[in-house]
């Protein structure tokens, strides 16, 4: 099982990091190590001073896929879920100051938070679904995938035009503005519209 992510997704989340906003999807992978096991706290690594949240939707790849034709990816994924790929950002930004990958910074231990599932076909309109993000009961994030610039479809076109996608794989398809870091004793809820997908403690 692979990880696939997706960065720089909304304008403006690519803007208050002071990113240029893409003309083609931004990918990088996650080990499946980075996966948070189901009902874990989230431990923040030692090598890391500033840890953020940034909360994303997340489709479960339900059949092998390469080369997915434009408007077909709809039939590849079986459920959806809101998760947080988390980012050593002080460590992110060394790396990128340095030209180098980021994957010590995303990819480490636990970097990958996954929700309850909910069936994909329960989305009449998979690009008009909102979710949020609370931090301590406050809200950090809320966005629709209206606000997307790559949606669900032409994300995994492009993704399996180099990769591969096969049953089982996460594809995380973008945070949205609002990100910021995680201290221990912070609680992080997750929202797909009304219902709650996720409840994180960090530690």
């Amino acid at each position: 099982m692979k990880i696939v992510c997706v960065g720089r997704n909304y304008v403006a989340h690519a803007r208050e990091l002071g990113n240029e906003v893409p003309t083609d999807p931004v990918i990088f992978i996650k080990p499946s190590t980075a996966l948070l096991k189901e009902g874990a706290a989230f431990s923040i690594p030692a090598f890391a001073h500033e840890i953020h949240y940034e909360c994303e939707l997340v489709l479960r790849i339900s059949a092998r896929a390469s080369r997915i034709a434009a408007g077909q990816g709809i039939n590849y994924y079986d459920a959806i879920t809101a998760g947080i790929d988390f980012t050593a950002r002080d460590l992110q930004q060394k790396l990128k100051d340095k030209g180098l990958p980021w994957e010590k910074a995303k990819a480490f231990d636990g970097a990958a938070v996954v929700g309850e599932w909910m069936k994909a076909d329960q989305f009449v309109n998979k690009r008009d679904i909102n979710f949020c993000l609370y931090k301590n009961k406050s809200i950090v994030q809320q966005a629709s995938t209206s606000q997307m610039i790559f949606d669900f479809d032409t994300l995994l076109s492009h993704i399996s035009e180099y990769f591969t996608l096969e049953p089982g794989d996460l594809v995380f398809t973008g945070t949205p503005a609002g990100v910021g870091p995680v201290e221990p004793g912070d609680v992080l809820e997750g929202f797909i519209e009304d219902d709650s997908a996720f409840e994180l403690s960090i530690q």
